[in-house]
C-alpha cells in the first residue's frame, strides 16, 4: 500500500479554537534560554513564534501511541507506523499576540502531497493556521510536516553530508548547548511526548537516531532569537524556516544572521556540522511595537 492510497479520502475539515495568552509559558522559555523574560503585563507583545506554547494539544494518556504521539488527531492522516518529523513553515504578522488577550485560531489541510526520499515514500502534509483577536487577523503561517511509514528498529536513512555553513562564526550569533535536561524542559512545556526528545533508548534502538534529537520548534525559536537580541528594535513581520538534518544532544547549536537591508537571513548548525536549519526573516524599519 503507498501512503497516498493510504489517506485516499482523508480530508480533515477546519478546526475553530480559542485561548488566553499568559504569560507563564513565555517567562518559562526564557528561563530554558537563560534570558530574562520579554513579557509580564497584560498589553505586551509575545516575541515571534512564541505563540507556539499558547495552543496545544493536550491529550489522554490512553491516547498516546508507542511513539509518544498521539495515535488519532484531526489532521494526523492514517499512515500506518507512522513516523512524523516538523519540516519547516512560513508565517506573516500583521500584528503580534499580546499578553491578555483572547485569540481565536483557526486551522485548514492546504496541502498532502506523496514525495520519495533517501528514506522511501513521504507524505507531506501542510496545515495552514490563522490568528485573530476581535476578528482582526494578527498571525498567518503555515506548517509543513513530513510523514512516513517506519517500522520499530529500522533506522531512518542518514542525512546527506550537507555543506559547511557559509560564515558560520561571524555576525550576530545565539549559541544554545542542547542537552538531555533541556530536551527534556521543552518537550514539557510544550506537552511533546515524542519520546525521540528525551527517551534515550526508544531514539536510539526503535527510531534508529544516533542520540536525542533536538525538537524542530526548538530550533526555528532559536533562529528566531537572532532578530530578537541583535534587532531588538526592529520587528520580524515574516518568518520561513526549513529543517534540513537532525541536531542531536549534547553539541553546542550556534544560530547566525546577516543582514541585507530589511531581510535576514538565517541559519543554526551544530558544531562541526553543515545547517540543521536555515531561514530568513523580513525586519520592519520601525521598532518594536508595545
Amino acid at each position: 500500500m503507498t501512503l497516498l492510497s493510504a489517506v485516499e479520502g482523508w480530508a480533515p475539515g477546519p478546526v475553530t479554537e480559542s485561548a488566553r495568552v499568559e504569560p507563564g509559558p513565555a517567562a518559562a522559555f526564557a528561563a530554558l534560554l537563560d534570558q530574562p523574560s520579554p513579557v509580564r503585563d497584560d498589553g505586551d507583545p509575545l516575541p515571534p513564534g512564541w505563540h507556539w506554547f499558547t495552543f496545544l494539544d493536550r491529550p489522554a494518556t490512553a491516547d498516546l501511541g508507542e511513539d509518544g504521539h498521539p495515535r488519532d488527531g484531526h489532521f494526523l492522516p492514517p499512515v500506518p507506523h507512522r513516523r512524523r518529523m516538523i519540516a519547516g513553515g512560513r508565517t506573516e504578522v500583521t500584528a503580534p499576540l499580546r499578553v491578555g488577550a483572547t485569540v481565536v485560531r483557526t486551522s485548514s489541510l492546504v496541502r498532502r502531497e506523496a514525495k520519495t526520499g533517501r528514506s522511501g515514500e513521504m507524505l507531506l502534509v501542510t496545515v495552514r493556521s490563522e490568528y485573530r483577536e476581535d476578528g482582526r487577523l494578527l498571525l498567518t503561517e503555515e506548517q509543513d510536516v513530513v510523514y512516513r511509514s517506519q517500522r520499530a528498529g529500522s533506522s531512518p536513512a542518514p542525512a546527506g553530508a550537507g555543506t559547511p555553513v557559509a560564515g558560520h562564526g561571524t555576525g550576530p550569533a545565539v549559541e544554545l548547548v542542547p542537552d538531555a535536561p533541556l530536551l527534556f524542559r521543552f518537550s514539557a512545556l510544550t506537552y511533546n511526548a515524542h519520546r525521540i526528545h528525551y527517551d534515550h533508548p526508544y531514539a536510539t534502538g526503535v527510531e534508529g537516531h544516533p542520540g536525542l534529537v533536538v525538537h524542530g520548534p526548538l530550533l526555528a525559536l532559536l533562529l528566531l532569537e537572532v532578530p530578537r537580541r541583535a534587532h531588538a528594535d526592529r520587528s520580524v513581520t515574516s518568518f520561513a524556516h526549513r529543517l534540513t538534518r537532525p541536531a542531536h544532544a549534547g553539541t553546542p547549536v550556534r544560530a547566525t544572521g546577516r543582514l541585507d537591508g530589511d531581510r535576514l537571513e538565517l541559519t543554526a548548525a551544530a558544531h562541526g556540522s553543515a545547517a540543521s536549519i536555515t531561514g530568513s526573516a523580513h525586519l520592519s524599519p520601525g521598532r518594536t511595537p508595545r
